[in-house]
């Protein structure tokens, strides 16, 4: 069954954190992701433990040996898409930049991933995730009341970078397939995180959000959007924000239906949430979760990590998936006309190489000169 992006040729320029996944979501969808990686690596007989290399091929590229960009040049004369997360102006040095890209195929996507974005006065700062969200607001609305929790690297990294450089490459893309003209897309974690804010930022200014952590609506402000722990030491997720999910979440808990009328009552809260906390531990996560498991309640158990591939509900979606070794999430998302899935395992760096540029029309003995002259590195 052919799948999304068959047929799309992306050269993935290696890097940490948000690259990889983008390029893993690519691949996942049935692009053919190259990834140029800097040094090659044994082959072994287990694969790597990294769900970001899979569906991936890899070739070494020494980027700073004397005539390595035109390697990599020459790979784009057939792609697609090209995407980098150095620093701004890193690429151009090294002979990669955009213009150095459209001279030889004006019409391929150039995707820049950057936490601060290609200008700006932090532009060259060095930075991490908890750096990125926090001069957007996302990262001081996180936490509790007394201090700010960083949300893994899944607000700025991931959702801010990773989801938005795939979204702008693929809008990019389809215009390039109508104009000929292939657009450089400035993927900033810094604006990805304050766009995906855009809903807190409009009940902000419309006064239902204030800044303070812990006080509104979806933050765990309220006792009925919040985490229970349980009589076991686990918690139950509650989210049931609409008065008909808060019925039966009062009911299910055999609580006073006069907390029904009193649902958005903020002086009731404190003597709600308290309530809730007592009820939650006369039970344990498995007891609750088997009591509302069939409601409209909006409860739910909290599961860790290696809980959660033996959900039944995941199972039943085949949410997770036995590869490498290793359970790990499925692709995603799915299409009703043609499959995301996982074909390859992931690679070893520079495992492809001979094998692509062979594609790229370089014979045998060209490749042994690449190899000789430490341009290129074939893994064995």
């Amino acid at each position: 069954m052919s799948r999304p992006l068959d047929g799309i040729r992306v050269i993935e320029l290696a890097g940490i954190g948000p690259g990889p996944l983008a390029g893993q979501l690519l691949a996942d969808l049935g692009a053919d992701v190259i990834s140029i990686d800097r040094k090659a690596e044994p082959v072994m007989m287990e694969r790597p433990k990294d769900a970001n290399r899979r569906n991936k091929r890899s070739i070494a590229i020494n980027l700073k040996a004397e005539g390595a960009s035109d390697i990599v040049l020459k790979l784009c004369e057939t792609a697609d898409i090209l995407f980098e997360g150095f620093r701004p102006g890193v690429a151009e040095r090294l002979g990669l930049g955009p213009d150095n890209v459209h001279a030889v195929n004006p019409a391929l996507v150039y995707g820049r991933l950057t936490g601060w974005g290609q200008d700006g006065p932090l532009s060259d700062r060095a930075g991490h995730d908890i750096n990125y969200i926090s001069i957007t607001g996302a990262l001081d609305a996180i936490g509790s009341k007394d201090k700010p929790v960083p949300p893994l690297n899944l607000v700025g990294d991931y959702a801010g970078g990773s989801l938005m450089l795939v979204y702008g490459m693929m809008a990019a893309l389809v215009k390039a397939k109508s104009t000929g003209k292939g657009d450089i897309v400035d993927a900033a974690m810094t604006d990805g995180s304050a766009a995906i804010m855009s809903l807190i930022h409009s009940l902000r200014a419309g006064g239902l959000w204030k800044d303070e952590r812990e006080a509104n609506l979806i933050d765990g402000g309220t006792p009925f959007y919040r985490c229970y722990e349980t009589a076991d030491g686990k918690f139950m997720a509650v989210g049931s924000i609409e008065p008909q999910f808060f019925a039966e979440l009062i009911t299910g808990l055999g609580l006073s239906e006069d907390w029904l009328a009193r649902q958005y009552d903020q002086t009731a809260w404190p003597g709600l949430q308290a309530e809730l906390e007592s009820v939650f531990k006369t039970k344990s996560r498995k007891e609750w979760t088997a009591h509302f498991e069939t409601t409209d309640a909006c409860v739910s158990p909290v599961l860790t990590m290696g809980e959660a591939p033996g959900h039944p509900h995941n199972q039943a979606r085949g949410t997770f998936v036995e590869q490498d070794g290793y359970l790990q999430p499925a692709a995603a998302p799915r299409f009703s006309g043609g499959e995301s899935d996982i074909r390859r395992g992931a690679y070893f760096q520079g495992e492809d190489t001979a094998t692509i540029l062979k594609e790229a029309g370089y014979n045998e003995g060209m490749i042994a000169a690449m190899i000789e002259a430490g341009q290129v590195q074939q893994s064995s």
